[in-house]
């Protein structure tokens, strides 16, 4: 009887929870949040004080952008690992739409203020023969190429490999997509260069080359490839495209989001083109 005269109505347990009476009987009906009471005569739910760290945890997880199946999995798992890999992985994937948020931002005001406010310059122009370390795999979409280097810079710093020159990206596929973007990450090193899995090594020719000068952030690569476009279509070049690795596009950084702010960034987009 003790523990009864306890029990807080739902509107007492809304107010203490922030979590409002219309949440808390949707919570209840997907056996997330069940009262510790329900009267079988009224219908009204009653909630034990013990139940308001639950609450709390339902909210949070709410908040972070959980839904209701994943947030009653959670409860069951708080204290062992698939609690904070699940809440990692959220992380990362609020940090993906942060980033994809940003970019929106930034093209808007980039629209807003006008084209020549990041401008791109275009040239033809031999790039030198290379020999590339590289490492190879999908990543879920473009944006993700940062995924590669987490993996690929502490293999270089274990096999002891310096760059030669700037670093740098292949693109696998022969048209845009959307998700599961085949690319292969690079930089530059000694010819005669030998490395261990998971690292390959390419020699690659001297290539005549159509290239976009970007200086600002990464989001302004894709309107490098429509400078590109167009001045392919003005001038009747034609793109390499022999399938091999020396015929795909591909970038070359000159420095990186850690060395220098977003609107310093400089990346050349290359485009191969037949002689």
């Amino acid at each position: 009887m003790a523990e009864t005269t306890r029990l807080m109505t739902i509107g007492e347990f809304s107010n203490l929870t922030r979590l409002s009476v219309r949440m808390l009987r949707h919570y209840d009906a997907h056996g997330v949040l069940v009262p510790a009471d329900v009267d079988p005569w009224t219908g009204y739910r009653r909630y034990a004080p013990r139940q308001l760290q639950d609450a709390v945890d339902v909210r949070n997880l709410r908040d972070v952008g959980f839904g209701v199946s994943a947030i009653s999995a959670l409860l069951a798992a708080r204290g062992t690992p698939a609690w904070s890999s699940a809440l990692e992985l959220q992380r990362e994937t609020l940090l993906g739409e942060t980033r994809a948020a940003q970019a929106r931002l930034t093209l808007i005001n980039r629209l807003i203020e006008g084209e020549s406010t990041m401008p791109i310059t275009i040239e033809r122009r031999i790039v030198p023969a290379m020999t590339i370390v590289s490492l190879r795999d999908v990543v879920p979409t473009y944006a993700d190429e940062h995924l590669l280097w987490q993996r690929m810079m502490p293999e270089i710093t274990r096999q002891g490999l310096q760059a030669t020159g700037p670093y740098g990206v292949i693109e696998h596929h022969d048209e845009y997509i959307e998700h599961d973007v085949d690319e292969e990450i690079f930089l530059q090193v000694a010819p005669g260069t030998e490395v261990a899995a998971p690292l390959a090594v390419h020699d690659l020719p001297e290539r005549d080359c159509l290239i976009a000068r970007v200086v600002g952030p990464y989001d302004q690569i894709t309107r490098a490839h429509d400078v590109i476009a167009d001045r392919l279509a003005s001038d009747g070049l034609v793109p390499l495209g022999d399938g091999t690795l020396a015929a795909r596009a591909f970038n070359l950084y000159f420095n990186t989001p850690d060395e220098v702010p977003a609107e310093d960034l400089i990346t050349e987009v290359c485009m191969p083109l037949q002689g």
